[in-house]
């Protein structure tokens, strides 16, 4: 394959981890920076000439300015996603969206839109959704299908962080809905939304409750709790918030009728698959599934979160490479998105509601204005 070309539009911190992936894939060529803020892209390519021995590449303040690239890859705040894919998409670029996949669903279903006919046209446009791509996850993954855990009837998924009053106050878009698109919900615990999705299948009904709790000068919630009805009859519990101090880890459990699997920050702590249901015993069997460290058992290494894009780059680039779909497709990102917003109409209603009426649009978005925080 030849070397693709790559612009990086949004030169924050989670640009700059794109920009480690990718430099550690390989086969990707960063051709132009992107941002707003010139002092920001400048900023990065310093990093990337300096620190990645990577030869400098221009920075641009708009994607037009840019030119184009084989793939154009969208770091920007969330709320902005949707005007710079229908840039690149119309450019006839490959896309990769950073999650989530934008702040609302009527902008959602315009990417996707946009996605569907790109991809009629042999284009790839995918969405970080790089927990799917965890060594640990993909083992989960792979029991459930292949019937190993039995049923599946339940999960618990536990987003239990910190992020300090300095954190929200150090840029004037985070924790309003306009660009961040929510709080602990939809910025810290979304990748968690999506694993629980993609392990149990379609959400059903939603009811959920918000707070904020810990935080000032903020509009968002700073803890969500809510229980997920899933079309398999399978229910959840979900708790994501930033105000948990001094943080703990994120922590995913899957339970079926002939075995149970926990992830622990993206490990596999716990995992036993095959049990007849006759009485509870069963040790963990996670050492004898997988003798990987980076599964089972190794402290996360320092560039674990580089690591995660770069399994997802892979699969992106091969996706490019042989003209078929990605792992992740912009439809996959359109259901984890809908779970989350499902969960704010929830929460600002004071109801439970069904998912699909929020998928197709049936709430009137200013019913997310609050998120159920006031």
């Amino acid at each position: 394959m030849s070397e693709l070309t790559v612009t990086i539009v949004g030169c924050g911190v989670i640009g700059y981890n794109h920009a480690r992936a990718m430099v550690a894939l390989g086969g990707l060529r960063i051709a132009a920076l992107v941002d707003a803020i010139p002092a920001a892209a400048a900023k990065l390519a310093d990093y990337l000439e300096s620190e990645l021995s990577v030869p400098r590449p221009p920075t641009f303040e708009t994607l037009a300015d840019a030119g184009h690239a084989d793939l154009v890859v969208i770091c920007t705040p969330s709320g902005l996603h949707v005007s710079v894919a229908e840039q690149a998409i119309s450019g006839g670029s490959n896309v990769v969206i950073e999650k989530p996949l934008d702040v609302n669903l009527p902008r959602a279903r315009l990417i996707a839109e946009l996605a569907h006919a790109a991809e009629a046209k042999g284009l790839v446009v995918s969405v970080i959704s790089q927990h799917r791509f965890d060594p640990a996850s993909v083992v989960v993954d792979q029991a459930i299908r292949s019937g190993a855990f039995g049923r599946i009837t339940s999960a618990v998924a536990s987003v239990a962080w910190w992020r300090s009053q300095e954190y929200y106050d150090s840029g004037d878009w985070r924790g309003t809905w306009e660009l961040d698109g929510g709080g602990a919900a939809m910025n810290q615990g979304v990748h968690t939304i999506d694993l629980l999705v993609w392990f149990l299948g379609t959400p059903v009904r939603i009811s959920a409750e918000t707070g904020r709790l810990a935080h000032d000068r903020i509009d968002v919630e700073d803890i969500a709790v809510a229980t997920i009805r899933f079309e398999s009859g399978a229910l959840a519990v979900l708790h994501a918030t930033t105000a948990a101090f001094p943080q703990l880890s994120v922590r995913v459990q899957v339970h079926g009728d002939r075995g149970s699997a926990i992830l622990d920050d993206d490990q596999l702590a716990f995992f036993h698959a095959g049990g007849d249901g006759s009485d509870a015993g069963g040790g963990n069997q996670a050492a004898d599934v997988v003798a990987a460290d980076e599964v089972h058992g190794a402290p996360k290494a320092d560039d674990s979160f580089t690591q995660a894009h770069l399994r997802q780059y892979r699969d992106i680039v091969r996706a490019i490479d042989t003209h078929t779909a990605p792992g992740v497709r912009v439809d996959d990102a359109l259901i984890s998105l809908a779970t989350v917003e499902s969960l704010y109409v929830s929460a600002t209603l004071g109801v439970p509601v069904l998912f699909a009426d929020v998928l197709a649009g049936r709430y009137d978005e200013t019913v997310l204005v609050t998120g159920g925080t006031q």
